[in-house]
């Protein structure tokens, strides 16, 4: 029998009863879009960071270009992203008529190396053709990046950082949130992260206060903001003014009422997933090319469990063989796919990231992944001689 990749029935029948009722509440209010259920989302989502803020959005693609906008990113400027992680982190900055800049990974957490950064920093600058304005730092695979030293390049350059937690909400690096660092963390609740709602949305985390108004209103046409209305005298209702050019990414309400559900059980579920990763690595080390590695001091919310094997394309194919699903992510970095031609950093620039896409293999994990289903994993992957 076939094992789920990621099993969200099983969650779904833990709290199946209380997530039915949340959502015939919004049903029977008539309040869909931008609901009270949407407002208590988002304190809760800034309260589990410790942060001031949250403002929610359509997904997490949106959630990555609204504090681009808002900081009024323009043709000229540069973001610095990694080039190992999903598509939608560098995508959004040619919205907005910017260039991505690619930086290598660490070998061990797959993250940003600050060490590539700063070269990448350094390289845009003595070409002269880009103005470095922006790092987007991924929590790939659900654990922190390295953001003190991170944080440090941007401060010494005056360059705004975002974390793009969309696999890492929940994350801790010393017991401290992404937004510790960064001005701002951006989550996904697609439906497979470990906070997923039951179909798109995402959320905006921040301490600015002045930033999360300005996206609150970008998100909704570019609305007048409660600053606007103090500042200038309006003499008519104001709620179909546009002050900015903004785009229509508001959260459903009936998401954010599945979402809420699921923050009551999310700190037991990274437990869950935590016993997970540390039984697979207690079983797999000494049998594939390397087990995840977590920053010290970090927590991880295990997105995913991804190991490196010499024959990663064999491994996979006999796990299919004995009904168990595994996903590369990602076979083809994003510098290398087509759309970013025209962004290609010179070659040899990011070697280590071109190592990884040809190793990686994620397993299933999710937290309700049976110790038997577990040692059926292990078993199936030392059983491979390939």
């Amino acid at each position: 029998m076939s094992l789920p990749f990621i099993d969200l029935q099983a969650q779904r029948t833990r709290i199946e009863n209380d997530v039915n009722t949340a959502i015939l509440a919004v049903v029977q209010s008539g309040r869909y879009v931008l609901g009270p259920e949407v407002g208590e989302l988002e304190k809760q989502l800034a309260a589990w960071c410790g942060a001031k803020h949250s403002v929610s959005c359509a997904n997490g693609t949106d959630a990555l270009a609204l504090p681009l906008m808002a900081w009024g990113l323009r043709p000229g400027d540069a973001v610095f992203c990694p080039s190992f992680t999903f598509v939608a982190t560098a995508q959004v900055v040619p919205w907005l008529g910017a260039a991505p800049v690619f930086v290598d990974i660490l070998p061990d957490t797959y993250n940003m190396d600050p060490a590539s950064l700063d070269a990448a920093i350094a390289r845009v600058k003595a070409e002269g053709k880009l103005k470095p304005k922006a790092v987007i730092a991924v929590d790939l695979f659900g654990q922190p990046a390295d953001y003190p030293a991170i944080k440090a390049i941007c401060d010494r350059e005056g360059l705004k950082l975002i974390a793009d937690t969309a696999q890492g909400y929940g994350c801790t690096l010393n017991s401290k949130h992404p937004t510790d660092w960064a001005d701002i963390a951006t989550t996904s609740f697609f439906p497979a992260k470990p906070l997923g709602c039951y179909g798109d949305g995402g959320a905006i985390i921040t301490n600015d206060s002045r930033l999360a108004e300005l996206i609150e209103s970008l998100r909704v046409y570019g609305k007048v903001t409660p600053t606007d209305a103090a500042e200038r005298n309006f003499h008519h209702d104001p709620k179909y003014l546009s002050l900015r050019v903004g785009m229509n990414s508001r959260l459903d309400t009936i998401q954010a009422a599945v979402l809420l559900e699921k923050l009551k059980i999310f700190a037991d579920e990274i437990q869950l997933r935590q016993k997970v990763a540390d039984r697979y690595s207690a079983g797999l080390k000494d049998h594939v090319r390397r087990v995840p590695k977590v920053i010290d001091g970090g927590q991880s919310v295990w997105a995913q469990y991804v190991i490196e094997h010499e024959n990663r394309d064999g491994l996979q194919a006999h796990l299919s063989g004995q009904g168990i699903p595994s996903m590369v992510y990602y076979p083809v970095p994003i510098h290398m796919q087509d759309f970013a031609a025209g962004w290609a950093p010179p070659a040899g620039t990011l070697p280590v990231t071109e190592e990884a896409s040809r190793y990686v293999l994620a397993l299933p994990m999710h937290p309700y992944l049976s110790e038997a289903d577990q040692d059926r994993v292990i078993e199936a992957v030392c059983a491979f001689n390939g």
